[in-house]
């Protein structure tokens, strides 16, 4: 990408301390999630978010390496080939650098980040609070015998055979907008209402079974608790109806065995066109009130086709408990 400095308008740049114009940047970004401690900074540890911040600083020849906000903070393990982020950064200093960027950061980064693609990003454009929905993939491998070493480190290793026309029978009772809060690590303050778009597994290979995982927004372990859930009614420890029933008891349930990190990518980050996307930052800002107590009636998200296979989503509002994922 290239071009002239974004505007500023609501969530926008503006003008920096120094009274230089701003530019906000949008990041498309891939990574292998197996050395980082997840993507948020920590002290000390090695994180996806320090190491771009770190290279674009050199790039643009920063003082001190500039604040990314990321569309869902993966945990440790987890990779990327859809992450998205934005930056705002002095509009000079992304110009003398805008031509080579990418190329230039390929060679800043260590080789499991890359950073697709990157340029200014269109008026109210929000990483974080502009995208209509997240889809995740789950990889996981049943037949011992086909298990692909090379692929150890993005596909576990389940040893009992798994029914995925059980699986997506439980699946189904759980698309719509619900309460989470049973396959949630709930944050003070904070709402566990979400809108699963998609939740279905299918064998793209022998041996192999891959799950598609699509919301508004993720709370933390939402994913990998669900997955994990599918993985006891696949192999026959549960029901199918398990999973409905788990999930209408609004309580984080210890049954529900957290699936490991290394089988988790966040495949894609869908927006809204640039016309709407400060509406859509604006409207996921709200905090969404609790469902009433009762079980929720079924919502039509169970119709529609799955987002990113053939639809763009649906901008339905969800709610912001500070950190959509």
């Amino acid at each position: 990408m290239a071009g002239g400095p974004g505007a500023g308008g609501p969530g926008g740049p503006g003008a920096g301390a120094g009274g230089d114009e701003l530019v906000r940047l949008r990041l498309d970004l891939a990574y292998d999630g197996s050395a980082f401690h997840g993507w948020a900074r920590q002290p000390g540890l090695p994180t996806v978010q320090a190491a771009v911040e770190e290279a674009l600083a050199r790039l643009l020849r920063l003082p001190d390496p500039p604040g990314l906000t990321v569309a869902g903070r993966t945990d440790a393990g987890v990779h990327a080939r859809g992450q998205v982020a934005h930056v705002d950064v002095p509009f000079e200093g992304w110009t003398a650098a805008a031509e080579a960027a990418p190329r230039r950061l390929a060679g800043l980064l260590p080789p499991a980040v890359r950073v697709r693609r990157i340029g200014p990003a269109p008026d109210g454009f929000d990483a974080r609070f502009s995208p209509l929905w997240r889809r995740y993939s789950y990889r996981v491998c049943d037949d011992p015998a086909a298990a692909d070493p090379l692929r150890r480190h993005d596909t576990l290793w389940h040893s009992r055979p798994l029914n995925l026309d059980l699986m997506n029978e439980a699946a189904r009772r759980c698309l719509g907008e619900h309460d989470f809060a049973a396959f949630c690590r709930r944050k003070e303050n904070g709402t566990t209402v979400r809108e699963l778009l998609t939740l279905a597994w299918a064998r793209p290979e022998t041996g192999v079974a891959v799950a598609t995982v699509t919301a508004d927004a993720f709370c933390h372990n939402m994913v990998r608790a669900l997955a994990g859930a599918s993985l006891a009614v696949g192999d026959g420890s549960r029901p199918p109806s398990w999973l409905a029933e788990v999930l209408a008891a609004r309580v984080r349930d210890p049954a529900v065995r957290v699936a490991p990190p290394h089988a988790l990518c966040l495949e894609e980050v869908r927006y809204p066109p640039p016309a709407d996307l400060a509406v859509r930052a604006h409207t996921t800002r709200r905090v969404r009130p609790p469902l009433p107590p009762s079980t929720p009636a079924p919502h039509p998200a169970s119709q529609r086709a799955a987002p990113g296979l053939s639809d763009h989503g649906s901008p339905s509002a969800h709610s912001a408990d500070g950190l959509p994922r």
